[in-house]
């Protein structure tokens, strides 16, 4: 039915096309790659030069999918005033994304990504987790748990709470 020939034809055909399938899917992965490296969410992260659990908060929030620009500051609350933080709101550094909201303290970067996917009031600053909760992302000590809110901060001062964690598995 079909020669040698043929069916040498058709077998370089079909590999060709095999290799070029191949290539395309690979090269569509390798963009989709890109894209989403290009698509990483950058926060601006003001801390103390000497704070050892803002390292550990950063290095969850970069595993986590964002990219954090670290400033070490000598007097973060200088920065604090100028986002209009009130102080019963305030924690060890202070995080702004390009949008210009504010993420206080060791705000879960689960709440951060939700946050930046919703559309939010004028008056609407961010999030903060006041003081340091233990067991919070870079406040981990052992097995222990403090369960807190994570606060929606507001212009004129105000909150709403925007999430209540209970148990150190809520914050992933």
């Amino acid at each position: 039915m079909f020669s040698s020939k043929s069916l040498r034809k058709i077998f370089i055909i079909f590999i060709s096309a095999a290799f070029f399938i191949s290539c395309s899917e690979q090269n569509g992965v390798k963009a989709e790659i890109q894209s989403v490296e290009q698509q990483r969410v950058v926060l601006d992260v003001y801390k103390s030069p000497s704070c050892g659990c803002c390292e550990k908060w950063i290095k969850h929030i970069d595993e986590s999918g964002f990219q954090s620009n670290v400033y070490n500051e000598l007097d973060i609350s200088v920065i604090k005033n100028k986002k209009g933080i009130a102080p019963r709101y305030r924690s060890c550094h202070t995080v702004i994304s390009k949008d210009g909201y504010i993420f206080e303290g060791h705000v879960p970067a689960k709440f951060i990504q939700q946050f930046l996917t919703e559309p939010h009031a004028t008056n609407v600053l961010g999030l903060s987790v006041p003081a340091m909760p233990i067991g919070t992302p870079g406040m981990e000590v052992n097995d222990k748990f403090q369960p807190y809110r994570v606060l929606l901060l507001k212009s004129d001062g105000s909150f709403d709470t925007y999430a209540n964690v209970q148990s150190y598995q809520e914050q992933f």
